[in-house]
């Protein structure tokens, strides 16, 4: 009589990481305050993000810790941080692909809030207003009237540099920015971009120059390019640098 013969398969035990994160604090609204950094742990858990890592820290261990989210999908931009010294959304980013040792810092370049949370809305719409990034029209806006058609690939090209989500990573990443707080930065120019490509838009490129024919516009950029590589939604961010760079340079001279 034969017996039966079992085969036993294999079982991948996962084991659990623990991370330690060291995280800046500092609230500049306390004169008492310093900056400094202190050291949390948590166990890594299955498809943990570090937004969630962070809300464990602030639910159990620092109920004071300070940073931002609205969306938690990628789309609002608000839990901008620089991760181990590299600009990224906390909600887009895994804890599985950190090392077990992470250091967390507030963006460069903007005003500080408290410890993860800055102010980019009050940056963002410095720019917004100094650009004037809205269309230009001398026709009266009917807001009851059927908007004029566009051809698809105008729409689309609009829609692409749209895509932003001011979350400042690009601002954080550019050595120029760090430099010269007055330049406007990759999403600045994407902006202006993005208007230059609407018909219903009728600043000529002379006017166009006057406002960003400069060094704290587009003749500041030292092509390094760290706003595309840290880019989120992964924006064309040196096409459209280059392409306001050579119509201001026409612009310029003519």
């Amino acid at each position: 009589m034969n017996a039966c013969t079992e085969k036993t398969i294999p079982v991948k035990v996962s084991t659990a990481r623990t991370i330690e994160f060291a995280i800046f604090r500092h609230n500049p609204f306390d004169e008492a305050s310093e900056p400094h950094f202190e050291t949390y742990q948590l166990e890594e858990a299955d498809s943990m993000t570090l937004f969630i890592a962070l809300n464990e820290i602030r639910a159990k261990q620092a109920p004071s810790l300070q940073f931002d989210f609205v969306c938690r999908a990628g789309i609002c931009g608000s839990c901008a941080m620089l991760i181990n010294g590299r600009p990224g959304l906390a909600c887009r980013t895994l804890i599985s692909q950190l090392p077990t040792k992470v250091t967390l810092m507030p963006l460069p370049g903007f005003e500080l809030i408290g410890d993860l949370s800055v102010n980019t809305g009050k940056w963002m719409r410095g720019m917004s207003e100094h650009l004037q990034t809205w269309i230009h029209s001398a026709e009266v806006s009917n807001f009851d009237a059927m908007e004029e058609k566009m051809a698809p690939e105008q729409a689309e090209q609009i829609y692409e540099l749209e895509r932003c989500i001011e979350c400042g990573c690009c601002i954080a990443g550019c050595g120029t920015a760090q430099m010269r707080p007055e330049f406007v930065g990759a999403v600045g120019l994407n902006q202006l971009a993005r208007f230059k490509i609407d018909p219903r838009d009728n600043r000529t490129d002379a006017q166009f120059y006057e406002v960003v024919g400069n060094e704290d516009g587009v003749f500041g950029c030292m092509t390094m390019l760290g706003c595309e590589d840290f880019c989120p939604k992964e924006l064309p961010l040196a096409q459209q640098i280059a392409y306001m760079r050579r119509a201001m340079a026409v612009a310029g001279v003519n």
